[in-house]
Order: structure tokens, then C-alpha cells, then sequence
């Protein structure tokens, strides 16, 4: 039988704790955020429907992005056991410099449209994180501004080639003159892709007002009364604002950008150059033999080419090729830090995080991106003890197994064309290449890229 007694007044005290209500609201729901997921609903509740779906969406089908984000769900972890790791260290050399987590903030455009604070409180939270800071070209706040947000930090700015050249070449000497240290020069945007959502939405500088966003309006008052009560949009780098996002990224952009606009940019540049948007192993070596810094394997997180390649997938066939001559970089589909992790045990040097940024901006502007940046440093470091290894040097191929849901069927037209009419072995153009090439296998459930 169980003693039973009257419960004891003290007992019950140390019991009973209350935790300590949280005063301010915007810490009250951030602190409720664990994930990125999380941060993505509050922003959702406080976002109205325009601006939230043009940092959700992607193009077309929104298919590259969701093929992004799968692949590194499709992630197999193999840890180590008995390796003594009570901490681990996340910095990361990159550049030439060091940054204290192994991804920085990536260049977003219209920023301040999903919270006023913008650029600044990304800046802001990058420099106290002791990470990098993007700004796009298409960003909503100027370069000098940047900086005197972020004065100790390290500063990177992203590059589109305009049409009218020289608005390129004079951002490129105000991002050099400021002491910006790195420039990505973007590659995979000579032409809008198809923003359904944006158009869907009516979506445009400024936002138009119609029936429908009055009344999504009603229940998220903050983002109006703070859009409307700061100063008005400005963009780096465009004199005309009106119209759909794609109606301005079309007029300003050029389809014409060739490896002489890179070799122009490249002597212009005194720092660091890398290439953002690369998605072929065949670009990234004829990059490498161009004496880059750097690339960005990168599907512009979905919203350029739908049914674009996987960045994820891509890695190690692009390490293998050029890890050796240049920096790889990831971006596209992270949010989580286990997803920044698998990128690195697969070589890349370092990532970059777009919407789980925004996310954050949107839920609770600096202190928001504070969070995302939190969150994703305990992701890390969690993944990385439970992994069993120290440091991010430690981690390598032997750690990861891609997953594999989808592959090739069948070979190109061209080499099934050239296998009919000709009996003789082919020919091997180069031998490097052909080497690293994956044999073509029979669709599998489960495969390991890495082993």
C-alpha cells in the first residue's frame, strides 16, 4: 500500500515556481521560437499576404525550391561515439577573414518591404554575431548606411550587372570605398523568373492598395503603421521604383552579361570576388580557370530557373573539381543548422541563409534576426556534439549520406544519338572530367552520393 499525507505547504512552494512574465511583446513571441519553422509562423501572423509570399515563393511551380529543401531531408548523419567533444569550436576562415559561424547573411532584395527595419537590423545582427552581411544590389538601404550599421563587421556586397553599366561600376566603387571586402557578382538573373505568386498578388513598388489588402491589412496594423510612418523606399540602385517586382528587375537587369562584364568588374574590384549562381560543374571549372575567389553553387533559392539544379546535390561533384583552386559556397533550402553542417562534411567552405533571415526580420526586426541567428548557432553546435566532432575541419564525406529520390533515367540525347550510329568506343575529350563522371544507375530508394 502507498503512504498517503496531507501535502506539505513548503513542498508544494518549491513545486509551484512561476516562471516570470515576459513584459515585452515582441520577446514574448520570439522566445516561443525554437525553430526556423517557428519564426516563419509569427512572421506569417504579422506579415500581410503581398510581401510574406514574396519571400516565401518561388518561380513557376516553385519546384527548384522544393526539391532545395528536400534534399537536405533527405540527409543521413553517420556520428562518431567516445570522442571527448564537451565544446566545439564553429568558426570558419573564409575570404581571409573569419567568421564565427560557418554561414553569413545573404543579399535579399526590397528587404525593408517585409519590416521596416530592413538591412539595417540584419547588419546590425551580423556584426554582433560576428558574421558576414550581404547587401543586394536591389537592397533597401544604401551602402554607407550598411557600414555605419555594421562599422567593425565584414560587409559583402552583391553585384547585378545593370543595362546601363555605369550604375554598376559606381556601385562597385562606393561598395570598394566603404570598405565592403568581398563582391558577388551574380550570375543566374539576365531576366526575371516567373514570381506567380507577385503577380497573383498584384505585388509592386509601392504596394498597390486594392480591396483585398485593405482587408488583409486589418488584423497586422504594426507593419502598416511602421511602413508608413518611416522614411520611403530606396533602392541602391534604381532611380524608378514603380511597377511589379519582375516589371523592374526586367527593365534594369541585362540578358546580354558575358565573361567580359566579370573581367571588367574583376578590375575594378580590389578585394575579394566570387560568383553567385553557379549550378554546372563545367561553369565552376571554366570560373576556377579565371582565378575567382570564390563561387556560390546557388539556384537563387528557387525563384529564377524552375526545375533548376540542387545546389546540395551538386556539391561534391563541384568540390572534387575545384575545391581545391577556389571557395564553394552553398545556398538555397537551408533552414536548419543541421543543413549548414551536412554542407560543410561535404565541402563546402561556407552558406549562406536568405528566407530564414527574413523570416526572423519579419517575426521581431533586429531582435528577430538575433533569434534566426541564435537558433541556427544551437543547431550547429548540437549537431556538431552529437556528430562528435570538435571543430569544422573534422567533418568530412564520411559523416554524410545524400539520400537519393531523384536521378537520371537515361543518358543525354546526344550520347544515346552518338551510341546508335557508332560502334567504336568514344572518344574522351578530357580525361578529367570524364573520371568524375557517376555511372548511371537504376532509380534506387536510397543512395550515398559520399561513399
Amino acid at each position: 500500500m502507498v503512504k498517503r499525507q496531507f501535502p506539505n505547504a513548503r513542498d508544494l512552494a518549491e513545486l509551484m515556481t512561476f516562471k516570470k512574465p515576459t513584459l515585452n511583446a515582441t520577446d514574448r513571441r520570439l522566445e516561443k521560437a525554437l525553430t526556423i519553422a517557428d519564426l516563419r509562423a509569427i512572421a506569417k501572423r504579422r506579415t500581410p499576404k503581398a510581401p510574406f509570399d514574396y519571400t516565401e515563393g518561388a518561380a513557376e511551380g516553385e519546384l527548384s525550391l522544393a526539391r532545395a529543401r528536400q534534399a537536405f531531408q533527405d540527409v543521413e548523419f553517420h556520428p562518431s561515439i567516445l570522442r571527448n567533444v564537451p565544446v566545439v569550436d564553429t568558426s570558419r576562415e573564409v575570404l581571409g577573414g573569419t567568421s564565427a559561424l560557418p554561414f553569413g547573411i545573404a543579399p535579399t532584395g526590397f528587404t525593408r518591404l517585409m519590416q521596416t527595419e530592413g538591412e539595417i537590423a540584419g547588419a546590425s545582427a551580423a556584426g554582433a554575431a560576428g558574421i558576414p552581411f550581404t547587401l543586394s544590389t536591389l537592397g533597401t538601404t544604401s551602402i554607407e548606411e550598411v557600414k555605419a550599421a555594421n562599422p567593425a563587421g565584414r560587409n559583402w556586397f552583391q553585384l547585378y550587372v545593370m543595362r546601363d553599366r555605369e550604375i554598376s561600376y559606381e556601385l562597385v566603387r562606393r561598395a570598394a570605398a566603404t570598405g565592403f571586402d568581398t563582391l558577388f557578382f551574380t550570375v543566374d538573373t539576365p531576366v526575371a523568373g516567373a514570381r506567380l505568386r507577385d503577380k497573383r498578388n498584384g505585388f509592386s513598388i509601392p504596394p498597390q492598395l486594392t480591396a483585398g489588402t485593405i482587408i488583409n491589412a486589418i488584423p497586422r496594423p504594426a507593419w502598416w503603421i511602421n511602413f508608413l510612418t518611416t522614411p520611403a523606399l530606396e533602392f541602391a540602385s534604381l532611380s524608378s521604383t514603380g511597377g511589379t517586382v519582375g516589371e523592374l528587375i526586367d527593365a534594369a537587369m541585362d540578358p546580354t552579361i558575358s565573361f567580359d562584364d566579370l573581367d571588367v568588374i574583376r578590375e575594378m574590384w580590389p578585394g575579394k570576388i566570387v560568383v553567385k549562381g553557379v549550378q554546372t560543374v563545367a561553369d565552376a571549372k571554366l570560373l576556377a580557370d579565371r582565378g575567382v575567389d570564390g563561387i556560390v553553387l546557388s539556384n537563387h533559392g528557387g525563384r529564377q530557373l524552375d526545375r533548376a539544379p540542387i545546389p546540395f546535390h551538386l556539391l561534391p561533384s563541384v568540390v572534387r573539381e575545384v575545391g581545391a583552386d577556389l571557395e564553394v559556397h552553398l545556398d538555397t533550402g537551408i533552414m536548419n543548422g543541421a543543413d549548414i553542417v551536412a554542407s560543410v562534411a561535404l565541402g563546402a567552405r561556407f552558406t549562406l541563409i536568405g528566407r530564414a533571415y527574413l523570416y526572423g526580420l519579419m517575426a521581431g526586426g533586429r531582435r528577430g534576426v538575433d533569434t534566426t541567428i541564435s537558433i541556427l548557432r544551437t543547431e550547429i553546435e548540437r549537431t556538431m556534439k552529437l556528430l562528435e566532432v570538435a571543430t569544422l575541419d573534422e567533418l568530412g564525406p564520411q559523416h554524410v549520406t545524400q539520400l537519393a529520390r531523384l536521378q537520371p533515367i537515361a543518358r543525354t540525347v546526344a550520347d544515346a544519338a552518338e551510341q546508335a550510329t557508332s560502334s567504336k568506343p568514344r572518344t574522351v575529350r578530357n580525361p578529367r572530367a570524364a573520371a568524375t563522371k557517376p555511372a548511371v544507375s537504376k532509380p534506387t530508394a536510397r543512395n550515398s552520393v559520399t561513399k
